[in-house]
């Protein structure tokens, strides 16, 4: 499989250059709207905003799981999430103000949202995704590529990337990996508390200082 992958490394190196066009565009739409908003309200609403373009090894296994033919063909219009941009945020409703002035913009079209802070993953995984699908302008084209985009509070990333951390490649006992997983979702739970207590306090300050 690795072989065909590779037959295909100049149109391949090509549509990931698309994806990192596409990642710079968002990440510059984020960006502006964190320079608006701060002058708008008493806090930057973003803290932190990364990019990511998966691994080739990761678009094979994606592949293979769907069992798609492994072509760029396939690759661009099988796969919504080889480019992506994780905007972290101070509180949960910084999450939704900012999703909603990004969906507000006439150059993005919304392919897919799925709201695991609404609703959380049985393991305790919560964020905000959005499949998005914005223009990049060629010299001589413009093309549609689609990203990801994941808003999270400091301490939903924080819970992210400590449990993958902590589960990845781990080669456990059924038993032990499932009290892991129960402690694992406790902090979660820890989490979401933390992330409504903040909310409450940052509300009472504002309103309080309203007056």
């Amino acid at each position: 499989m690795k072989d065909r992958f590779l037959s295909y490394a100049g149109p391949y190196r090509e549509l990931m250059a698309y994806y990192r066009c596409a990642m710079m565009e968002v990440e510059a739409k984020f960006k502006v709207l964190s320079e608006e908003l701060s002058l708008q309200y008493d806090h930057n609403p973003i803290e932190t905003i990364k990019t990511r373009l998966k691994r080739p090894e990761s678009i094979i296994e994606k592949v293979s799981k769907k069992d798609l033919p492994l072509t760029v063909e396939s690759l661009e219009n099988g796969i919504n999430d080889i480019a992506g941009v994780r905007v972290i945020c101070s509180f949960v409703s910084d999450i939704y103000m900012l999703a909603d002035a990004l969906l507000k913009q006439d150059d993005i079209t919304l392919i897919g949202r799925k709201d695991y802070i609404k609703e959380p993953k049985p393991n305790g995984y919560r964020s905000l995704h959005l499949i998005v699908e914005i223009p990049i302008f060629l010299h001589d084209h413009k093309r549609l590529m689609k990203v990801e985009v994941q808003l999270r509070t400091i301490a939903m990333d924080w819970w992210a990337s400590s449990e993958h951390k902590i589960r990845y490649k781990k080669d456990l006992p059924v038993k032990v990996l499932e009290e892991i997983d129960k402690e694992l979702l406790e902090c979660a739970m820890i989490g979401a508390q933390l992330d409504k207590k903040m909310e409450q306090i940052q509300k009472s300050v504002m309103d309080k200082s309203a007056k």
